[in-house]
């Protein structure tokens, strides 16, 4: 804020010389009219004529009446100027009117009544400016210590310097307002009231605002949220917002004409929203994808085709690392558009797998091997205990197949994986110490008599 004030006091020197310039140009204007409206300018230099008759009564009613309707012109014209110069709150003109009643100093000229009058609000508006800084954000910031959020705290913190730039501006006005000056003076200074109780309001409100946003940021990176790799651009797309709009009011409260730029506002609008199409519907698929909340930064998800871990979530497109450790950016308007699946958020990791025994197993092994592969899996804690699957499945063309299913109670890749491999060496271990062996693809060739006799034959010719 320190930053600001410079730039504050130009726009209020500014303002104040812009609004005196208008004020004397519109009361030039308004003494000009009755020359105007009446009779035509007369030459002074001319010799008066000694033979001119004396104005009839007639005459006289008609010059009579032009010399009230142009009073009444210019009083109208007056009770314009004063309706249309920005005025100080209502309240603060109350309150000094009835300061100086009290003092009995409201019909006399700035005496030293007046002058010791508005010295006096200066000094009560430095020591509520105190009071308020010291007695009362100091109540408040102790009260909120002992609340849960911590949100109090920091609305406390920010509002305590815009409310005492506010009691110091209010007491400014009232001294002011105290004292006497030429209408194109308070003409000035009505803009100047005005330029700087809304200064002060739209401070006030945009630290409140900003300290808000700041705290739904913290809370959203706590929780780990998808929102909060959107709020800074959040943030600064609302303050942005707030600014212009409070710099509209701002210049309407000063007489410019806003509807003019506004309806320039919304062609330039439309022609930038016509050749920024693309642009335009990323970004509302980075809002899809911020309200939705299908991913996070780090989550391994599959978008489309493509799949990878989250890395970076933009205005524009969704970076995603690939296993290969390659990077594929997607525009947002195709991440809003296409099916998303999301491995992270399995709660469990499915397993199913076929293994296969020779058909030299027996009835009775084949019933031990599939409780000891039930055992297994029951007694390992990595396992989801709720589904675990294991059967004598199929007669295969050459194994007995054992359909095994259950769940990693851990979704990550890497601890599945690990779990996989040490269920699968329980499962050898168990099904060698049963003296039964794992199949393989084979084949059996059966060969009449008359034809082994012949190749045993033609065999025993080679090798002799």
């Amino acid at each position: 804020m320190k930053a600001l004030r410079p730039f504050v006091l130009i726009v209020f020197l500014v303002a104040g010389v812009l609004a005196r310039v208008r004020a004397e140009d519109a009361a030039a204007h308004h003494a000009a009219a009755p020359v105007a409206q009446g009779s035509p300018a007369v030459d002074a230099s001319a010799p008066a004529p000694t033979d001119r008759p004396p104005p009839s009564a007639d005459a006289a009613g008609s010059d009579q009446e032009q010399a009230q309707r142009a009073l009444a012109i210019a009083a109208a014209a007056a009770v314009a100027t004063s309706h249309g110069a920005p005025r100080p709150p209502q309240f603060i003109e109350h309150l000094v009117d009835v300061t100086l009643q009290r003092f009995d100093a409201k019909s006399s000229g700035n005496t030293a009544t007046r002058y010791l009058i508005a010295a006096l609000f200066l000094v009560v508006a430095v020591l509520l400016r105190h009071l308020v800084t010291k007695v009362v954000f100091g109540f408040l910031k102790r009260l909120a210590e002992h609340t849960e959020t911590t949100l109090d705290d920091k609305l406390f913190a920010a509002l305590e310097a815009p409310a005492a730039t506010l009691v110091v501006v209010v007491g400014a006005v009232c001294a002011l307002q105290a004292l006497k000056f030429s209408e194109s003076t308070d003409h000035a200074l009505g803009y100047l009231y005005t330029v700087a109780f809304s200064l002060v309001f739209f401070w006030l409100v945009m630290r409140a605002f900003n300290t808000v946003l700041d705290h739904l940021h913290e809370v959203a990176l706590e929780r780990k949220m998808g929102i909060a790799a959107f709020m800074p651009w959040i943030k600064k797309s609302l303050i942005s917002i707030f600014i212009v709009f409070g710099a509209l009011l701002i210049a309407q409260s000063l007489g410019a004409d806003v509807k003019a730029f506004l309806a320039g506002l919304g062609i330039g609008g439309l022609a930038f929203a016509l050749a920024a199409q693309d642009t335009i519907a990323n970004i509302f698929g980075s809002v899809v994808v911020a309200l939705d909340q299908p991913f996070k930064i780090g989550e391994f998800v599959q978008i489309g085709a493509s799949s990878g871990t989250v890395e970076d979530i933009g205005l524009r497109s969704t970076k995603l690392r690939t296993p290969a450790r390659t990077l594929i950016v997607i525009p947002n308007k195709t991440v809003a558009g296409d099916a998303i699946t999301n491995f992270s958020r399995m709660p469990q990791r499915r397993v199913e797998q076929k293994i296969g025994l020779t058909y030299g197993t027996s009835p009775e092994q084949m019933e031990g091997i599939l409780e000891d592969i039930r055992r297994i899996l029951r007694e390992d804690p990595d396992v989801h205990q709720e589904t675990i699957v294991v059967s004598f499945a199929d007669y295969a063309e050459s194994a007995l197949d054992i359909q095994i299913i259950y769940f990693a109670a851990n979704p990550d890749w890497t601890k599945h994986m690990g779990l996989r491999e040490r269920i699968n060496l329980k499962i050898m271990r168990a099904v060698a110490a049963r003296g039964l062996s794992f199949a393989f693809p084979t084949q059996t060739l059966h060969v009449d008599d008359d034809v082994a006799r012949k190749l045993v034959g033609t065999k025993a010719v080679l090798l002799g």
